[in-house]
């Protein structure tokens, strides 16, 4: 018989214990996901500013474009939009090329905790697919604005990684707000605040 595999346990500060192997939507708990997001750099802090441009920033940002860029957002909508890259409050920001040489294994795990999260918020483990063609190109127009505001790319680099804008900084809710980075309290709380507002409407 083969050996059972380890259990990946992570303790929360809420006091849960998340098993990230086989994660349960009853372990996840809101304050977990905005305290753990408002500490992971994007960019893997190479960004300028006094403080890290955090995951939990980027997922506003990705909010505010993706409702300015196609049809009005509903409240489920924003949420799949904020908690796009929720695995990373656990699993860290790990950058695309590394994702990729890393290969099924790490986003089979990331997959499964995600749904798990979008379960425990009521939601479908998976957005319905225009929804999500919707935030993967906000999530590459987001990296654009960052890679150029924040990364030190200019723009032809940047047009050519991730995907140039369809629409301009100023069409998009708080854009310069958003562009600077946060300290961790703010990002947190704000986080925190988007997540309530969508899950009560």
């Amino acid at each position: 018989m083969p050996p059972s595999p380890p259990r990946a346990w992570q303790r929360m500060l809420s006091g849960r214990r998340l098993n990230l192997l086989d994660p349960s939507p009853l372990d996840i708990e809101l304050s977990d996901i905005a305290h753990g997001l408002a500490r992971v750099a994007r960019w893997n802090g190479q960004t300028i500013g006094d403080y890290a441009y955090s995951v939990a920033q980027h997922s506003l940002l990705v909010m505010e474009i993706a409702a300015a860029s196609g049809p009005k957002l509903d409240a489920s909508g924003r949420l799949y939009a904020l908690l796009h890259d929720a695995p990373e409050y656990v699993m860290g920001d790990i950058i695309s090329p590394f994702k990729t040489a890393m290969g099924g294994n790490y986003k089979e795990v990331e997959n499964r905790l995600l749904g798990a999260i979008h379960m425990r918020f009521s939601l479908a483990p998976s957005p319905p697919p225009a929804l999500k063609r919707a935030l993967k190109r906000a999530d590459r127009q987001a990296a654009y604005f960052e890679a150029v505001e924040l990364a030190g790319f200019d723009r032809d680099e940047a047009a050519r990684i991730f995907v140039a804008p369809r629409i301009a900084g100023f069409d998009i809710d708080g854009f310069d707000e958003l562009m600077r980075p946060w300290p961790t309290g703010q990002a947190h709380m704000r986080y925190l605040a988007a997540l309530e507002a969508n899950i009560s409407a």
